[in-house]
């Protein structure tokens, strides 16, 4: 399955936040949207880097409390693992697992275009398992 099939089944929605916002402010929008990572880009067109639940933990053990008035551009990644809508979500699970990532930006045309989650994959798997399951006993059935 192409990544493009997995982004028409769950939407190319993809919540970003610009550098000038503090980490409070990406907190907020972690919560309001109910979703693990931000892209940070301020045209919401390019990637700048990327916020993660891991990325304010694991600076707020450093920080305190302090952190939260901290620039976003402070915990972000800069370097950004991304990939197309014509890559196979297979190739882009061994991306994840390898980088120990569990978001990535789909870059087309050089664009962002949308952004697949560890758990998008997990279940695009469970759906093509359960239809293989579904044929397999609708075949056996009709013996």
């Amino acid at each position: 399955m192409r990544i493009s099939t997995l982004l028409g089944a769950k939407g190319a929605a993809v919540v970003t936040i610009g550098r000038a916002a503090t980490v409070a402010d990406a907190v907020a929008a972690l919560s309001e949207h109910r979703v693990g990572a931000l892209v940070v880009s301020d045209d919401g067109l390019h990637i700048d880097g990327i916020v993660s639940e891991r990325d304010v933990v694991r600076r707020l053990h450093d920080l305190q409390g302090g952190l939260l008035a901290e620039s976003v551009t402070l915990i972000m990644s800069s370097e950004v693992e991304t990939c197309s809508p014509d890559d196979e979500v297979e190739s882009l699970t061994a991306t994840m697992t390898e980088h120990r990532i569990r978001h990535v930006p789909v870059v087309g045309g050089g664009v962002l275009v949308g952004i697949v989650s560890i758990g998008d994959v997990v279940k695009s798997r469970m759906d093509e398992l359960q239809k293989d399951r579904d044929e397999l006993v609708e075949y056996i059935h009709a013996r």
